[in-house]
């Protein structure tokens, strides 16, 4: 059996990775948009308030021997509500970055922020869009990007799934090695969740749940799952700290809380020979209220942080 976690796993590494992946797959699918056609990507909010976005739209210039172009839009405080209007640092950066100030008289009438782009530069269109939410917007990780606007960005690189991920099912599978697991794995959340998971280079599929995340993650032999999420940051006082995560444990009857370094994980063991559909559902439910319900109240015992913002 597998050691239960990797305490070296970091949350930094994986989410720069995360994002690496989502700005490859953006600068994929920006180069084939067509036929006028837009990509508006959007930020999770709780807020009834119009969030930041950013906004790809394919032109076509009258010249048919020019190449296509592509319009990108960056939201200004003409589309943002109140909660999310931006500071004049922002508006700064946006420029610093590249964006034009909105403009409804010019050449490219537009109330936001803008740039007009051959789609020959998807690449550099993506880096931009991606610049803008996380340096500019603060969005944390892919994750916490509008998913209903993902679908073609998220769907990962192996060949597709063949079962159909809207049918519950019972039946145990045995999967062939680890990469049958991760296909199961990605049918089931994408079940759960209506889009494919983001995952790192590592192969950890990332779920984001209120002010943390919930990994999981298969083993090379493809005989159990593993789930876990790293709750506090920068603990303060271990000996304290390790008696208030072993009074945890004694009441906890699924996840197991650990103490590495400073920071505190809970972590989950699923069996994955056979492999059940139901037993990850639970799984990640359980994990999700673990670590959500908890976190905020033991990064105050312990002094800590959180991974996120309880109020993205």
């Amino acid at each position: 059996m597998e050691e239960p976690l990797d305490f070296e796993f970091d949350l930094d590494r994986s989410t720069t990775e995360a994002w690496s992946q989502f700005t490859s797959r953006l600068a994929e699918v920006i180069s084939v948009i067509d036929d006028n056609g837009e990509l508006t990507i959007g930020t999770l909010s709780t807020s009834a308030d119009p969030a930041p976005f950013v906004r790809f739209t394919q032109d076509d210039p009258a010249d048919s021997s020019q190449d296509p172009m592509i319009m990108a839009q960056a939201s200004s405080n003409a589309s943002l509500g109140e909660a999310f209007r931006l500071s004049p640092a922002q508006a700064e950066d946006l420029a610093d970055l590249g964006w034009q100030a909105p403009d409804v008289d010019g050449e490219h009438p537009c109330r936001d922020f803008w740039v007009y782009r051959s789609q020959e530069a998807s690449e550099d269109l993506a880096r931009l869009g991606v610049s803008t939410l996380r340096d500019v917007f603060g969005v944390q990780h892919p994750v916490f990007l509008a998913p209903d606007q993902l679908a073609e960005i998220l769907q990962p690189d192996s060949q597709p799934v063949h079962e159909t991920p809207s049918e519950r099912t019972v039946e145990a599978i045995i999967p062939a090695d680890q990469a049958h697991l991760e296909r199961l794995v990605t049918a089931e959340l994408t079940a759960m969740f209506g889009h494919q998971p983001i995952r790192d280079t590592e192969g950890d599929f990332a779920i984001r749940v209120g002010s943390t995340m919930v990994f999981v993650r298969t083993t090379p032999d493809a005989e159990e799952l593993l789930l876990f999420a790293v709750l506090v940051h920068d603990v303060e006082g271990r000996s304290r700290a390790v008696e208030v995560l072993n009074d945890i444990n004694v009441a906890s009857r699924y996840g197991r809380f650990a103490l590495h370094q400073d920071r505190v994980f809970v972590t989950m063991s699923l069996m994955a020979r056979p492999f059940v559909a139901d037993h990850l559902h639970q799984g990640v439910r359980t994990m999700s209220r673990l670590a959500d319900g908890i976190d905020d109240e033991l990064a105050r015992k312990l002094r800590g942080r959180t991974t996120f913002e309880s109020d993205v």
